[in-house]
């Protein structure tokens, strides 16, 4: 104390997880994607195993516990990966803008993630001889349940836009000189502009322009896909993997790595990979 180097620790004694994680979810939150709409059940479960420690008792063996206990329960290790971050992100704000100090530092930094399982690799079957190519089935299965989903399906083909993008599109966002749709709210929590084909580009020539919603049909695209599968005998395939299909086409398109994650809003190389499935068969005839 004499000299100054004393930092007090009672207020990381008199504050429980649970009150930071309230306050990291009234203060910050509002300025996340969708208000933090997303990590509120990730919130929760951090709340109820761990919100009865104070700061100060919060231990890595804690977390580390938490981690595993969950991980039993069948949660997939990516949510858990999003807890642990959530949780270090908090501790993190108290630390630097809260003026909470914890004497033995993060404890999130000393609990080792769990391992992340193998990435989905599903994409859409070419054609066999006799039979049409899982594109082909789809679409044709989309055009007759009718509505907006043929149009969905084939806008998420090209453009790599998650199903939460597209279904929240607006017309004064989208730019049809330009070729462009302005995306303000992602799930990165960055806006994103996102460059569209000359056939994503008739898909929206030929809708009615209007203001406000480009799709009609916001709920219930999910639902529809998978009635779509069915009527097409597609088996495995959600409407997420279109994703990973779209992205996978990117770069055999000849779009370099900078260049294919503007368009799908990956923030690292390792997530962009994990949505990459290259062909072997297509390296193959390029290799000659």
């Amino acid at each position: 104390m004499d000299r100054g180097a004393f930092i007090p620790s009672d207020a990381a004694q008199r504050t429980s997880v649970a009150e930071i994680l309230d306050r990291y979810a009234t203060e910050v939150f509002p300025r996340l994607a969708v208000g933090g709409k997303n990590l509120r059940p990730n919130l929760a479960r951090l709340k109820a195993e761990l919100g009865a420690l104070s700061l100060l008792a919060l231990e890595p063996s804690h977390i580390a516990a938490y981690r595993d206990k969950v991980l039993s329960t069948g949660l997939n290790p990516q949510t858990v990966r999003h807890d642990l971050g959530l949780l270090s992100r908090t501790l993190k704000t108290a630390t630097l803008d809260w003026g909470i100090h914890l004497p033995r530092g993060l404890p999130t930094a000393l609990v080792r993630l769990p391992k992340m399982p193998n990435s989905r690799d599903r994409r859409l079957m070419s054609a066999e001889k006799r039979r049409k190519g899982e594109e082909e089935r789809l679409m044709e299965a989309a055009t007759a349940y009718g509505g907006e989903i043929a149009d969905i399906i084939a806008f998420a083909l090209e453009t790599a836009m998650r199903r939460s993008e597209i279904v929240s599109m607006r017309w004064e966002h989208v730019n049809l000189k330009t070729r462009t749709v302005l995306l303000p709210t992602t799930k990165t929590g960055e806006p994103r502009r996102v460059p569209l084909s000359r056939r994503a580009l008739r898909i929206l020539a030929a809708r009615p322009r209007g203001i406000g919603p480009v799709w009609t049909m916001r709920p219930g695209v999910s639902q529809a896909f998978e009635r779509v599968c069915r009527k097409a005998g597609i088996k495995g395939l959600r409407f997420h993997d279109l994703r990973h299909e779209a992205t996978s086409r990117l770069f055999e398109k000849g779009l370099n790595t900078m260049e294919a994650a503007a368009v799908t809003g990956h923030k690292t190389l390792v997530m962009l990979k994990r949505y990459t499935h290259l062909r072997a068969e297509d390296l193959a005839e390029k290799l000659g």
